[in-house]
C-alpha cells in the first residue's frame, strides 16, 4: 500500500505520516524544503518524540521517502500511483498544491480511474469545500464528472497539540517532531469513495460537523482564551496560564458553556464533551510542549470572525437563549490582543468598537457586544483576573435563576 502525504511539517511528520506508516503504508512526503526532502529520501525515516512532563519516549518512523513539490512529474506521480493521500499545507499555501494534484489525478484517470480518498488536514473551515473548488476550476466538465465519481474528499479534525519546534527540542536531530501521545483522527465517514482505508487511530464520524464544531468551539476555543487570558496578564506559556487558578476557571467554564451549546445543537451526551473537556484540561498544562500564549493566540482577527471559535460559539449560545459569560471574557481577551497586533490603533473603547464591528461583524447594540466591551474597559481598568472571574460568575449566575 502507499500513501501521499502532501506536507512534511509538524502535522504531516508528527501526525498524519506516522499514522500512515504505523499502518502499514509506503508513505511518500511532498514538501517544497529541501533539507527535509533530502533527509527523507537519505535515511527513508524520522525520529518522533512523545513528551509529557519530564518524560519522553522516542519512535521511529520508517518506510517512507519524499520528493519536491517544485517537482512537478515526480509529485504528480507519487499522486497518480497512491492509495491514500492526505494535505497537512496550511490553508495559505493550498492554491499552490492544486496543479500538482491536479496533473496526478489526470494521470490515475488515464490509467484507470482507481478511487482515491484524500484526508484534508487544514486549519480552515469547510476545508474539504474550499480545496474542491480549486481543484475543479483547473478541471474540465468531463474531468470535473470523473472527480466527483472517483475522489473522497474527506475533512479531518486535528486534536495533536504539536508546539513549535526549538533547538532543545530537536535535540540534536533536526527532523526530529517532539508532540503529545494523542493521536485520534476524526474523519468524515460519509465522505470516502468506496471502502474506508484501514489508518490506525482513524475515526470516522457521521455527522461529522460535529466533530468540526467539536474541535473549534471546545478545544480551540479553550485554547485560546487560555492563551489571550495568559498574555493580557504577562504570562508566556500556555501551561503557565493554565496552572493560575482563575485563567483555568474561567477557560473551563468557557469550554462547558460551548459544550452545552453543541449538545442542545447536535443532541451529543453532555457527559462525554465533559470527559473530553477534562481530557484538555490535563494536556494544556503539558510543559514539556512550551507552547506559547503568542503562538497560539497568533491571528487573532481570524480567532474573532463571525463563525469561528470566540463569536461562532457565543453566538450560538445566544441563539438558544443562554449567555456566554466566559466565552466573552475571552473574547474580551482577543480584542486586546488584536488591537496590539493593528498598527497605529490604540487602546480604547472606540477602537474595540470597531474590531467587533469590522471583524466580528457584531453591531454595536448586539448583546454581544455590550458583554464584551463590559470585559474590555475592566481589562483596561486593570482588573485582577480574581475580579475578572468573579464578574463572569456573578453574570452566569444571574442568567441561570431567569431561567429557573
Amino acid at each position: 500500500m502507499k500513501a501521499v502525504m502532501y506536507g512534511g511539517g509538524n502535522i504531516g511528520r508528527g501526525f498524519i505520516g506516522l499514522l500512515m506508516s504505523s499502518s502499514g503504508y509506503e508513505v511518500t512526503f511532498i514538501d517544497v524544503a529541501e533539507p527535509v526532502v533530502a533527509a527523507l529520501r537519505e535515511k527513508n525515516s524520522y525520529p518522533v518524540r512523545y513528551i509529557s512532563g519530564d518524560t519522553y519516549e522516542d519512535v521511529l518512523i520508517t518506510n517512507v521517502t519524499a520528493v519536491n513539490g517544485n517537482d512537478a512529474e515526480a509529485a504528480s506521480e507519487a499522486i497518480a500511483s497512491c492509495d491514500l493521500m492526505a494535505t497537512a499545507v496550511g490553508a495559505r499555501i493550498l492554491p499552490y498544491i492544486v496543479p500538482n494534484i491536479v496533473a496526478g489525478l489526470r494521470k490515475r484517470w488515464e490509467r484507470g480511474g482507481k478511487l482515491l480518498n484524500i484526508i484534508i488536514c487544514e486549519n480552515l473551515n469547510d476545508a474539504a469545500d474550499i480545496l474542491t473548488d480549486m481543484l475543479k476550476q483547473q478541471l474540465n466538465e468531463k474531468e470535473q464528472k470523473l472527480f466527483d465519481e472517483t475522489v473522497g474528499m474527506v475533512e479531518a479534525s486535528i486534536g495533536r497539540m504539536i508546539p513549535v519546534q526549538t533547538d532543545a527540542m530537536k535535540d540534536g536531530e533536526p527532523m526530529r517532531i517532539c508532540t503529545e501521545r494523542y493521536g485520534f483522527l476524526p474523519v468524515d465517514k460519509a465522505a470516502f469513495k468506496g471502502e474506508l482505508p484501514k489508518l490506525k487511530n482513524m475515526v470516522p464520524y457521521e455527522p461529522f460537523d460535529f466533530f468540526v464544531k467539536r474541535k473549534l468551539f471546545v478545544h480551540n476555543l479553550g485554547h485560546a482564551t487560555c492563551a489571550y487570558l495568559g498574555g493580557c496578564f504577562g504570562l508566556s506559556y500556555i501551561y503557565e496560564a493554565i496552572d493560575d487558578p482563575n485563567i483555568r476557571i474561567i477557560v473551563q467554564n468557557a469550554m462547558l458553556e460551548s459544550a452545552s451549546a453543541l449538545s442542545e445543537k447536535y443532541g451529543a451526551e453532555l457527559a462525554q464533551l465533559q470527559l473530553h473537556i477534562t481530557d484538555l484540561l490535563h494536556r494544556f498544562t503539558n510543559s514539556a510542549l512550551g507552547d506559547t500564549c503568542a503562538r497560539v493566540g497568533q491571528d487573532p482577527r481570524r480567532k474573532l470572525a463571525p463563525s469561528d471559535r470566540l463569536i461562532g460559539s457565543s453566538t450560538l449560545m445566544m441563539q438558544q437563549g443562554k449567555t456566554p459569560a466566559y466565552i466573552t471574557l475571552g473574547a474580551a481577551a482577543a480584542v486586546c490582543r488584536c488591537i496590539d497586533e493593528t498598527e497605529g490603533a490604540e487602546q480604547g473603547i472606540d477602537t474595540a468598537k470597531a474590531v467587533l464591528r469590522d471583524v466580528s461583524g457584531l453591531a454595536e447594540n448586539d448583546p454581544l457586544t455590550e458583554m464584551i466591551l463590559s470585559y474590555y474597559q475592566m481589562l483596561l481598568d486593570g482588573a485582577s483576573l480574581e475580579t475578572l472571574r468573579r464578574t463572569a460568575d456573578a453574570r452566569k449566575s444571574a442568567s441561570l435563576s431567569d431561567v429557573i
